[in-house]
């Protein structure tokens, strides 16, 4: 298999990763994010509804990698998902913790930012 496809398994396996443990503990994994908010059971739900659709991009991505199938749209899907949770903190930022957002634009947009180079190399 090519580096860029290895790079691009490794992140999409962290990615699966991140998405099962926000399943698994919504609360403690955004609580830097949200704030104190994040332990509560509503904001749970869509916590966990964010981990799913982390997983299933992600193991989707995967399947296309091992079936040797195109991995762009994978991968463009995932960089879109990163920018709106970025914009969404950004629309938000006010009820944030402080810091929140600086570190959502870092850690969302950096991914974003990943995915979108892989894209670029992982079919060429």
């Amino acid at each position: 298999m090519p580096i860029p496809r290895r790079i691009a398994a490794s992140v999409l396996l962290l990615r699966v990763g991140y998405g099962l443990a926000l399943i698994a503990r919504p609360g403690r994994l955004s609580l830097r994010w949200l704030g104190p908010a994040a332990e509560g059971a509503p904001l749970q739900v869509a916590l966990r509804a964010l981990g799913v659709r982390e997983a299933i991009l992600h193991a989707g991505a995967l399947l296309a990698l091992r079936r040797d199938a195109p991995l762009r749209p994978w991968l463009a899907a995932s960089a879109v998902g990163d920018l709106t949770d970025v914009i969404a903190t950004a629309a938000g930022r006010r009820r944030l913790p402080r810091g929140s957002a600086p570190a959502t634009l870092a850690v969302g947009g950096g991914a974003a930012l990943v995915s979108l180079m892989l894209a670029g190399a992982v079919e060429r």
